[in-house]
């Protein structure tokens, strides 16, 4: 049985990866011709697109996309609650896909900023996908850059972006178990 929760998880979790990434590609203004942007569009317009019929933008936020990533979150949370568990009403439902969405961005970031990392020590020369995490982390990490600048050619930048980010994650953590 958690052979089976696990792969329904990883599936949604998959997706749900993907959902963000749109979401979060869109909002860095990263290259639409990208071979990775052009997956992850391709994998979410069949959803996104008559969603953004009913649902437009709001001052240059995708109001759908973000829409569909919790719808995503909510799917998945009511889905291992109808296979695994007893069920709990909608609004509980409702709060655990905002938090699982809101994970999710956390995780999706911290991830993108190792994978960036690790290949800015072996990538040697253009690489599309390290050219498009270069788009989507630049906005993250410009701002820590502003305060602790690069010292003797090491950017601790990321260093301190992903403990802060680890930080978030905990404190929000913190305020979950308060509030629950």
């Amino acid at each position: 049985m958690q052979a089976f929760q696990f792969l329904v998880s990883t599936i949604f979790d998959l997706y749900l990866m993907v959902a963000i990434l749109r979401v979060w590609l869109q909002l860095a203004r990263a290259d639409f011709y990208n071979p990775v942007s052009q997956f992850v569009v391709k994998a979410t317009n069949p959803v996104l697109v008559p969603l953004r019929r009913l649902i437009p933008g709001f001052g240059g936020l995708d109001i759908a996309g973000i829409l569909f990533v919790f719808f995503i979150g909510f799917a998945k949370v009511s889905a291992l609650q109808l296979l695994f568990g007893n069920g709990f009403p909608a609004y509980d439902i409702a709060v655990f896909s905002l938090i699982t969405a809101i994970k999710e961005v956390f995780q999706l970031i911290f991830w993108v900023m190792i994978i960036r990392a690790i290949l800015s020590w072996i990538s040697q020369g253009y690489n599309p996908i390290e050219a498009l995490l270069h788009q989507l982390t630049e906005p993250l990490l410009a701002p820590v850059r502003k305060f602790i600048p690069p010292l003797g050619g090491l950017d601790l930048s990321m260093i301190v972006f992903l403990i802060a980010l680890q930080f978030v994650q905990f404190a929000f953590q913190d305020l979950l178990n308060a509030l629950l």
